[in-house]
């Protein structure tokens, strides 16, 4: 494929578009709801209303608002019609014609989409992520074509550096250096992975990316390729994601069809290929060196660093690899410079971050912001607060890995800074809200045991150590804990942090130590008193 097949690609997708567009909902919580024989019942409304040739009904990916799902948006009417049934197309479609109708509407000025600012989600719910056309007709890939013919391996890994983008894994390592790294190795033989084994509890931001527009994700995996030096990527999925994979597969398939994966991307003389490789749901294979065991057959087992996987991973090859989020900033980055991206966010974290609001929140879906938005926006005005006239008690950030923060600290910013200094992290974007009538210490018990649970077992600080924390919070849960047991609670999570392999068992004690920061009065309420330490005995005197 050269430029001029693209850009014919695009008018065609474009002069193709009928006068209304029904773009229906098809994600994963969507679907769930019926989406399915929402859009069939309107693919059947408009052919018997005769309006085939006026009305094009588009099955879509995310569409954020995922409380009010299914749901069906009206174009170039920007009118979106929440909680839709298969009995409401019919007056749904009718409204095309000037028909009033009594259907739910949802308001795109409201506070959950005014404050959104779409890079990474800019084609979710618009594109549709089974048509590689719909993606080309979004600029698609002319990213890609940019780069093979304008840029050299080394101004793409330049132009990364200076945008300021960090991985959105969780760590938010500098995601430039990490391909500089790999790129200057001389190995034959290097590979790109897309850490797509997303586990956190509350977590659907990658696969909702994954769902709504894989080709961005496949994009910016092949521009990574070019700029390191690599030849083959793999797509590392959790098998709970069916649907991803699917579309994923299909994404695959197209981009081959047209050239853009496979030897000779855009007629050059680059080759590059991406393999799906599906996890079993193990949450230590989000660990890098963990995932790259899996990929190659064997337990999914994290290893000792160094060496890193940039000079030694996959099959002993350097290897890059960055998450779903990271990869689909790329092409964005790669149309409208480096200059553009970082003049978003924050002195030290730049850009915008996808997360997934979810728990005791009226408004729970998918939501992008700029690095630094403060958490008050995100959960009171973007999430309208907790439901039912309830009260924030605290947001916890960075899934098991991550701390609780208090209500009194939703005025911090959201970077990565920031949440480090309150004892949590940014995680991958998982954001669950809780309420007054949230538990604390119960909070707590829930995360060490799924940490306990998905603990490999390599090294005994984290083997052992999360199962004796479990066992404490069980003991303080059933108030039968005493203040000696609230400090062998403690002296455990700082052993665990400091001592386990890899950060699984490093960032397990988070919630607890976060919890007992700023909640200690809910352990101290449920302790035992202090067992009464025996009379001491008096010494001998006198002469025998």
């Amino acid at each position: 494929m050269v430029l001029e097949e693209l850009v014919q690609i695009k008018e065609q997708e474009l002069a193709s578009r009928k006068k209304f567009t029904l773009r229906c909902c098809l994600a994963a919580g969507c679907v769930s709801s019926n989406a399915q024989a929402v859009k069939d019942a309107l693919d059947r409304a408009v052919k018997e209303a005769g309006l085939e040739k006026e009305v094009e009904v588009r099955g879509v990916g995310c569409m954020r608002l995922c409380c009010e799902g299914p749901l069906v948006a009206v174009d170039p009417a920007e009118v979106l019609f929440e909680k839709v049934a298969p009995a409401d197309c019919d007056a749904l479609v009718a409204t095309l014609k000037g028909v009033p109708s009594q259907l739910k509407r949802g308001d795109l000025t409201a506070p959950f989409f005014k404050h959104q600012l779409s890079i990474v989600l800019e084609n979710c719910g618009l594109v549709d992520p089974d048509r590689i056309e719909s993606y080309i007709a979004a600029d698609g890939y002319l990213a890609l074509r940019n780069v093979l013919r304008e840029m050299t391996p080394q101004e793409v890994v330049q132009l990364v550096t200076r945008s300021g983008l960090r991985g959105r894994g969780g760590a938010g390592y500098p995601t430039g250096l990490k391909w500089a790294t790999v790129a200057k190795t001389t190995s034959s033989r290097k590979f790109v992975i897309c850490n797509a084994d997303e586990g956190d509890p509350g977590a659907f931001m990658d696969r909702s990316v994954l769902e709504s527009d894989p080709h961005r994700v496949i994009e910016g995996m092949i521009i990574a390729a070019y700029a390191v030096g690599a030849d083959q990527g793999f797509i590392y999925v959790r098998a709970e994601y069916p649907l991803a994979i699917q579309r994923l597969q299909t994404a695959i398939r197209q981009a081959k069809q047209y050239g853009l994966l496979g030897s000779g991307v855009f007629e050059s003389p680059f080759n590059f290929n991406i393999e799906i490789r599906i996890g079993a749901g193990a949450f230590v294979c989000g660990e890098e060196t963990a995932l790259m065991a899996s990929i190659e057959g064997r337990r999914g087992q994290p290893r000792p660093r160094p060496p890193f996987p940039a000079e030694s991973g996959l099959w002993g090859h350097p290897t890059l690899i960055n998450n779903v989020e990271t990869f689909a900033n790329i092409p964005p980055i790669a149309l409208k410079g480096a200059e553009w991206f970082a003049g978003i966010g924050t002195e030290r974290s730049k850009g915008t971050k996808v997360f997934a609001l979810a728990g005791k929140i009226t408004n729970t879906g998918l939501i992008e912001v700029p690095m630094g938005t403060p958490l008050r926006t995100i959960v009171e005005e973007m999430g309208g607060g907790a439901p039912e006239g309830g009260q924030i008690k605290a947001v916890q950030t960075g899934g098991p890995s991550g701390g609780c923060i208090p209500a009194s600290q939703l005025d911090t910013p959201v970077d990565y800074e920031s949440l480090a200094k309150l004892g949590s992290i940014m995680g991958s974007g998982g954001m669950i809200v809780m309420d007054q009538t949230t538990n604390m210490v119960d909070v707590a018990r829930f995360f060490m045991e799924f940490c306990m649970d998905e603990s490999c077992g390599k090294c005994v600080p984290c083997r052992a150590g999360t199962v004796q924390m479990h066992h404490l919070l069980r003991k303080v849960m059933d108030r039968k804990a005493t203040s000696r047991d609230l400090a062998k609670l403690e002296e455990l999570c700082d052993m665990v942090k400091n001592t386990s392999l890899c950060g699984l068992g490093q960032t397990a004690p988070n919630p607890v130590l976060s919890t007992l920061r700023y909640f200690r009065n809910e352990y101290l309420e449920l302790l035992q008193p202090a067992p009464k330490q025996p009379a001491a005995v008096a010494p001998a005197t006198g002469i025998f």
